[in-house]
């Protein structure tokens, strides 16, 4: 009675009545609760009764019913996204040629069997993974009108995105560490970047990448989403899936923030510290000739780390709030498509080793090509 009169007398009362099933659902277990709450709150129309939880249960399955995410990709008239279509296709298979020659190359070659080389192998073999974890999906977006992932595909794409993204990252800064004991301490090179190592520097680099985005996935993984199912990009990037979530992702946000920043900052201030020390070195150096050839052989390094670095961390160093899709999209062709297809052409046209090794192994297939027509 007390509650009806209230609810009679008073135009606000459906909020008090909401404050009490919130008083009733937090103390629901405690004995103090007072008896005339209990028993309005068991009626069929509050959020608290039994049938006004199912409804909240139900709310909560219509809302995790996405199955999948539709990909935007690069909005335009069919005239445009053709031509994006075969630059895309053509910048994709130039790296995975490239990177491919560059590992044959290392395997063949006995004389490239070095850290260096070893760790340059390693980058390659990274970065066909790493385009081929987003490219096939943005090929997708522009021919298709409508290109479709699963939720569990969408998070396995984020996984692998961000765990090949941060072993590059370590690998870079290890490679640069590698440069800095050949030019500055070159007498203990081999003693401290013996092959064993170096193996073992690029099992730590692939181990650390794959470990640092692990408990943000995990996370992403417990989100309930709901509609729209429309994920304006060309990949499972982490802003525009925290979009679409459902659930708080302020933890889960925060998280991953502080895991990009982490690998990404820490890695970049190692490498820059030994290209520093490097720099000095080289100055220190008398000789002109000298300073240009050791300057050389780290040009190639220098150029791959500031197109990567500067611009993984426009796009992940920076607070969430301050993403825009649109500029994301075009920063993320750079380090998707572009920096994966430059690595091999800087490490291939600047350096004189690797150069050495195509031109011998492409002599050598001339001998057995000619050899066998002889034959004939």
């Amino acid at each position: 009675m007390f509650v009806e009169n209230n609810k009679a007398e008073h135009p606000n009362s459906l909020h008090f009545l909401w404050l009490l099933c919130i008083i009733y659902y937090r103390h629901r277990n405690k004995s103090f609760v007072p008896v005339f709450i209990t028993t309005h709150l068991r009626s069929p129309g509050c959020c608290c009764s039994p049938s006004g939880q199912r409804r909240r249960n139900m709310d909560v399955k219509n809302q995790t019913a996405v199955t999948e995410f539709i990909f935007l990709g690069f909005p335009g008239s069919s005239s445009l996204q053709l031509p994006l279509f075969m630059i895309f296709l053509t910048v994709y298979l130039l790296s995975l040629m490239g990177n491919t020659l560059i590992i044959f190359l290392i395997l063949m070659d006995s004389t490239l069997q070095t850290p260096m080389y070893i760790f340059l192998g390693n980058l390659s073999f990274l970065e066909i993974w790493y385009t081929t974890a987003t490219v096939p999906k943005l090929l997708a977006t522009c021919v298709t009108k409508v290109v479709t992932i699963s939720v569990a595909g969408c998070i396995t794409q984020y996984y692998f995105f961000f765990s090949l993204g941060a072993t590059e990252c370590i690998l870079l800064a290890v490679m640069a560490y590698d440069r800095h004991v050949a030019v500055c301490r070159p007498l203990h090179y081999s003693l401290l970047m013996s092959v064993h190592i170096c193996l073992r520097f690029s099992a730590a680099s692939w181990i650390g990448g794959f470990i640092a985005p692990l408990l943000p996935t995990i996370l992403i993984s417990q989100l309930n989403f709901c509609g729209p199912q429309k994920i304006n990009h060309f990949f499972c990037d982490s802003d525009p899936i925290f979009k679409l979530s459902c659930s708080d992702t302020f933890l889960v946000e925060a998280l991953g923030y502080t895991c990009s920043s982490v690998v990404i900052l820490s890695s970049f201030l190692l490498t820059m510290s030994s290209y520093g020390n490097i720099v000095v070195t080289i100055i220190r150096l008398s000789s002109r000739e000298a300073r240009k050839k050791t300057f050389s052989t780290c040009a190639s390094h220098l150029t791959v780390v500031t197109i990567y670095y500067g611009t993984i961390i426009f796009a992940y160093v920076r607070p969430p709030a301050k993403y825009n899709f649109t500029i994301g999209k075009v920063v993320s062709v750079f380090y998707c498509v572009i920096t994966p297809l430059v690595n091999p052409l800087i490490y291939t046209l600047r350096n004189k080793d690797v150069m050495k090794a195509f031109q011998k192994f492409l002599s050598q297939k001339r001998f057995l090509l000619g050899k066998k027509m002889h034959g004939l």
